[in-house]
């Protein structure tokens, strides 16, 4: 028999990227008293991860509670970048509602249409806050009349369309029920949370049902799940079934059992249905995993994620430097696999399968950003790797055969006077407009754009607006092949041989092109040490020193004026990449490399290749 469960609520936050949730959790947090002091907590408090903090963005999703009129609110803060889908799609069966949040300047964007979309097809109940109303041209009344047309727009029923509606500062704490009467705390919003998100509605009586969300790890516990109780209650010391989305089954026994208690777990006996948990007990467990009672199991429905758009192949480091930088005994092929298998235990939109050799795996995300947090965290770990250039995964329709490839749906904020420059930029990657409208100097562009002419396009986009442009995508659907898209305009400068680059070496090279090392950085042959400013790659001698003619004369390097070498980031790196090159990643250094490093070798299979094209 189904029951209320009064003292819970269970609820998400979701938001378009940096609309303010995190933000917003630090305000609740604070003012539910999980702090002694709340002026001494800091900001972005669930924001853990350095990833995190240092890009600003929110990469995992977070659990924490706050208790409020005797009324325990599980709160999950979630991704708002598209790429992090998958955390919010699994994370979304844990609750019973969500806080839309929507910035009051920049109202409904790309990434707010995609979480809506997930709550709404799951009957969540919706909380529209109406975030910054504080901000300049802060416009909250036509917010509002955007966010109400999405829910049309999304095929939202009269229920979800009839939504209660908060407006509020997160960064100072304050929300209320008009734009312009904001009272000085977050008790509107806990009101409102209390009144509209229902209570879970359970059987306590029924045989024990819980899905695994979520994985964490403990030094000591090992490895902890985290999971909603659908049905029954859940006991430390408690007999379970395991049951995995396959159908595999096996026994286990509740060792530790968590419930969060603000910032933290708290150990408890004993959870009833409706509730958040984390719990040990099994050496190995994934998610969509249901744990149930053995002596009457009932497997839950997986939970399902879109497919992945992108995909590289992530291989052992076959550098001539390979085993320098990274933790010893971390570069083998076994702990590669054993290391990327692991990631697709918790990362749910993650795919790994098997390369062409057994020392190289294909790993598929869903976008360029998702698979390199996935090596930023690697390399940061200790591993050291070699990977490909990304590239797009393609459908065959089913009923005529034809080839389909993934396209996006592209939103741009730009200054008026950039657009032609944008508007260039985007018709050479096959893009096609749908809309474009200007408003207060700013011109807002929509583009559905192939996921292959989006790869890389980004570092292009920032330089041309000089940073000031803003750029989201959202994944559109599957078309017909828009054709054959420009690659790499310019080639690269290739080590000659082996050495330490000296200023002599690179003033030569930067005779050619563009530098990205400096003197006194080693090389290898086959390393890219630079762009060449003609499309054909070149080789040159960055280690080559100047013979002194005159032993009065100063040394000469000394005296060489060199540019600085252009520094490259992990996109920036991805970006680079051509077909016949690989991006080497330790924990130290970012090198791109030739996959042929013999420069007679290479310049061999590129005559052959040649032959093979005017052939066919």
């Amino acid at each position: 028999m189904l029951k209320s469960q009064a003292h819970l609520r269970n609820v998400a936050i979701i938001a378009h990227v940096d609309h303010g949730k995190t933000t917003l959790v630090d305000g609740m947090l604070k003012q539910a008293k999980v702090f002694r002091n709340a002026e001494t907590a800091g900001e972005r408090i669930l924001d853990s991860n350095p990833l995190e903090r240092e890009r600003g963005i929110t990469i995992l999703a977070k659990n924490t509670a706050v208790t409020w009129n005797d009324v325990k609110i599980n709160i999950v803060d979630t991704p708002g970048h598209a790429d992090f889908g998958g955390e919010v799609e699994r994370v979304l069966n844990m609750v019973d509602g969500v806080l839309l949040l929507v910035d009051a300047v920049e109202g409904p964007m790309p990434q707010t249409r995609f979480v809506l979309r997930k709550a709404l097809g799951m009957g969540l109940r919706v909380i529209v806050v109406v975030n910054k109303v504080d901000r300049p041209y802060a416009r909250p009344e036509e917010v509002l009349n955007e966010t109400f047309d999405l829910f049309i727009e999304l095929g939202a029923n009269d229920e979800q369309v009839n939504f209660p509606v908060i407006y509020a500062v997160g960064l100072s704490g304050r929300a209320g029920y008009a734009p312009d009467d904001l009272q000085e705390t977050l008790t509107p919003l806990f009101e409102t949370i209390l009144r509209e998100i229902p209570a879970p509605m359970v059987d306590v009586e029924a045989p024990l049902q819980l899905l695994v969300t979520s994985l964490e790890y403990d030094n000591y516990k090992g490895q902890i799940a985290v999971g909603r109780i659908h049905a029954g209650v859940l006991r430390k010391g408690m007999n379970v079934l395991r049951i995995t989305p396959q159908g595999e089954r096996n026994s286990g026994r509740i060792e530790y059992l968590f419930t969060y208690h603000n910032l933290s777990k708290q150990e408890i006996d004993a959870a009833s249905a409706g509730d958040i948990v984390s719990f040990t007990g099994f050496d190995s467990i994934g998610i969509s995993d249901t744990i149930t009672d053995p002596n009457n199991p009932v497997a839950l429905p997986p939970i399902s994620v879109e497919e992945p758009t992108v995909r590289m192949t992530f291989g052992v480091n076959t550098s001539p430097f390979a085993g320098r930088e990274g933790k010893t005994g971390w570069g083998t092929s076994r702990r590669l696999r054993e290391r990327l298998y692991n990631e697709t235990r918790h990362n749910v939109a993650l795919r790994v399968g098997d390369g062409s050799t057994p020392d190289k795996f294909v790993v598929s995300g869903r976008g360029e950003l998702h698979l390199s947090i996935l090596i930023e965290t690697m390399r940061r770990e200790g591993y050291e790797f070699e990977v490909s250039k990304p590239e797009v995964i393609y459908h065959n329709d089913p009923e005529t055969g034809e080839m389909l490839e993934p396209v996006e749906e592209v939103h741009i904020e730009i200054a008026d006077g950039m657009t032609g420059i944008v508007i260039e930029l985007l018709g050479g990657r096959r893009g096609q407009m749908v809309n474009m409208f200007s408003e207060n100097g700013t011109t807002y562009l929509t583009y559905h754009v192939p996921t292959r002419g989006l790869l890389g396009f980004r570092p292009h986009f920032m330089r041309a607006t000089s940073g000031m442009g803003q750029l989201h995508s959202l994944m559109h659907g599957y078309v017909p092949l828009a054709g054959t898209l420009p690659g790499r305009q310019f080639g690269s400068l290739v080590a000659w041989e082996n050495g330490t680059a000296t200023s002599y070496g690179i003033e030569n090279a930067q005779m050619r092109g563009t530098t990205f090392i400096e003197p006194g950085t080693e090389v290898y042959q086959g390393m890219v040490v630079g762009e060449h400013i003609r499309p054909e790659d070149l080789a040159v001698n960055v280690a080559k020193t100047k013979h002194l003619t005159n032993v009065r004369s100063k040394g000469g390097e000394e005296n060489n004026r060199l540019t600085p070498p252009r520094t490259l980031s992990l996109e920036d790196c991805l970006e680079f990449l051509a077909e016949d090159e690989l991006l080497e990643v330790t924990p130290l250094t970012l090198r791109i490399r030739k996959r042929i490093l013999n420069n007679e070798d290479r310049q061999k299979e590129q005559k052959r290749r040649d032959k093979m094209i005017a052939g066919a």
